[in-house]
């Protein structure tokens, strides 16, 4: 008992930590030297990171931003028996990481690819599903943070459909995915009320210094 409670333990501090490694600003300063918190929007995600340094900085921060999320679900599931409270709970851990990192100050990124990555290790369906509701508006509308708010807000229902044929999700996974879909639209704040002003930027992928997200 007291060896699962202390992996559980690791396995929820070290998604945090994994969740808070800064890719973003890290693939910026790789290909451009920029600080991309100093440009743009300030974020730390895909979509500034492209804005700022270029498509192939903001392709791996989306690429590695998924992959920290879905890894941190992963290493729960092979270390806690497939336990969906702890892989929940990990999948959270990471999110939490990457809004909120350790290493900077607490100010991190909004969260949707990771977020993007725990689901698609959690419920695969229902992450395809808010990946073609996000390209469809952000194809016709142009605007990712509107995608974002979208899918994050739709990823409750699409896991309470989607778990499984003819089974709901267990309660811890229903209030996770509420959790970390409240705190996405959460850490887009600034984006809805942009939105409802009508001055929310339209995405275009170039190098810009200038841009607001």
């Amino acid at each position: 008992m007291a060896g699962s409670l202390w992996m559980n333990v690791l396995l929820l501090l070290g998604a945090y930590l994994l969740g808070s490694i800064p890719f973003g600003l890290l693939f910026a300063r790789l290909f451009g030297g920029a600080d991309v918190r100093q440009y743009g929007s300030g974020n730390i995600g895909a979509t500034n990171v492209a804005r700022v340094a270029g498509p192939l900085p903001g392709i791996l921060t989306l690429l590695f931003d998924v992959a920290k999320g879905a890894l941190a679900v992963w290493l729960a599931a092979r270390f806690a028996d497939h336990s969906a409270r702890t892989m929940m709970l990990t999948g959270v851990a990471a999110l939490l990481g990457h809004c909120f990192p350790v290493w900077l100050g607490f100010k991190g990124g909004k969260g949707v690819a990771t977020g993007l990555g725990v689901f698609a290790a959690l419920c695969p369906s229902a992450a395809l599903a808010a990946v073609v509701l996000f390209v469809l508006i952000v194809v016709f509308l142009r605007i990712v943070s509107l995608a974002s708010i979208t899918a994050a807000a739709a990823m409750p229902l699409l896991v309470y459909f989607l778990w499984a044929p003819h089974h709901a999700p267990p309660l811890v996974i229903s209030f996770g995915t509420l959790f970390a879909s409240g705190l996405i639209i959460y850490k887009h704040n600034a984006n809805l009320q942009r939105l409802v002003e009508g001055s929310e930027p339209r995405f275009a992928f170039r190098k810009s210094k200038g841009d607001s997200e």
